[in-house]
């Protein structure tokens, strides 16, 4: 049985040549399921949870286009694709509330490090040691998720020699955070967080994948998947998720492919928990700077793999349940990705052959545009079903 899943989704407004531009105050006010970052460029809108790809594609879709539509009536804006300030604005802070003190926490401490976009992306798991062994993984191949979605290889008009400058600059936070050996351990961490200041509040663990629920640490139901950069192609977003979900199955289902999928289980893994870590947090550094040509090392052998490579191993192993879960099709475009290379390899070919960041941003501004008008007119659409039946 699919899992259920859905995105929470940051993005910048701009005008049509890349000026970013603070407008968050007024659709959050005036558009319903859009929501305030701490500083005004951003905005983020939230999808509901649905099992079914064909939903959660008009879920992605329905919002930008009720959102390109008021940018119009505004006064000709748009959507930025990208997570960094590309084409500049770093200098100054933008705050959408000014009276917010954790606002003004994030302000004084972090700076416009944290002024990005991305993707979130949440898969539903119930079972709360289920969930903890999901995250213990994810956690060791995250850097998988970064590779596929990196679209961020410029900052302040400038190539920055990262291709995905937004996983290279954001404050991690806390600096160290361990792979949780149950549920137990998880809520004394947090608590214990808390209690010394590394944690202002339960949603300020910024790392690349956490438990997460409506009451956490003590209520929790979902994985998020925090470490995607912002992905401006439904098909490909997708697809990014599938491979995601299709990894947790295997887990759940436990099966041959997936015997040891749990890296503190005895014989899963030559490291020890704390080795794991720094190899995680190694192979998140190597990938924010080379993503798909990183050069990573594998948890579960200590062997060098580049992150291609491990890619398309695991996309080999989910074909078979993707294809008895009949979604192959939304899981299809890793392939493309694979061959073509992510957003920011794309950007950073354009900038080889010479043109700057101030056109290739202006171009994908344009290209974001066209590619969503012509999926809405059902000319790209993967599947006939796409706003048939019922939503959950």
């Amino acid at each position: 049985m699919l899992l259920s899943k859905g995105f929470e989704v940051e993005m910048y407004t701009s005008t049509s040549r890349g000026e970013i531009v603070g407008l968050s105050d007024k659709i959050s006010a005036d558009l319903t399921n859009f929501a305030k970052e701490p500083d005004s460029r951003n905005v983020e809108y939230i999808t509901e949870p649905f099992t079914q790809y064909n939903h959660l594609f008009h879920a992605l879709l329905e919002p930008r286009q009720r959102l390109r539509r008021y940018l119009q009536k505004l006064g000709n804006y748009t959507i930025m694709p990208g997570s960094t300030l590309a084409l500049g604005g770093t200098d100054k802070f933008h705050r959408s509330q000014p009276n917010n003190p954790y606002h003004t926490y994030i302000e004084q401490t972090y700076g416009t490090d944290v002024v990005t976009a991305s993707i979130h992306i949440n898969i539903g798991i119930p079972d709360l040691e289920k969930l903890l062994q999901a995250y213990r993984l994810i956690r060791m191949e995250a850097p998988l998720y970064l590779a596929l979605s990196a679209s961020s290889p410029f900052l302040n008009g400038e190539i920055t020699g990262f291709h995905s400058t937004r996983w290279h600059m954001f404050p991690k936070t806390p600096a160290h955070v361990p792979l949780f050996m149950n549920h137990q351990h998880f809520i004394d961490w947090t608590n214990t967080q808390l209690e010394q200041g590394t944690m202002q509040n339960v949603r300020h663990l910024w790392s690349s994948v956490r438990p997460n629920g409506e009451n956490r640490p003590y209520q929790l139901n979902r994985l998020e998947l925090r470490i995607a950069d912002l992905v401006s192609n439904p098909h490909h977003l997708l697809a990014i998720t599938a491979l995601l979900e299709m990894r947790l199955q295997l887990m759940l289902l436990e099966n041959q492919l997936c015997s040891k999928c749990d890296p503190i289980a005895t014989g899963a893994s030559p490291f020890t928990p704390d080795e794991l870590i720094q190899i995680a947090d190694q192979n998140e550094t190597a990938v924010a700077r080379d993503s798909l040509d990183a050069t990573l090392i594998h948890w579960q052998t200590g062997e060098y793999i580049q992150a291609r490579d491990w890619i398309a191993q695991q996309y080999e192993q989910v074909k078979i349940i993707a294809k008895q879960m009949e979604i192959f099709d939304f899981l299809l475009p890793i392939e493309e990705i694979l061959s073509s290379g992510n957003e920011a390899q794309r950007w950073l070919a354009e900038y080889a052959k010479g043109l700057s960041p101030h056109q290739i941003m202006t171009n994908a501004i344009q290209a974001a545009e066209l590619q969503e008008r012509e999926l809405v007119e059902g000319l790209a659409l993967p599947t006939s079903s796409l706003f048939s039946a019922s939503p959950r």
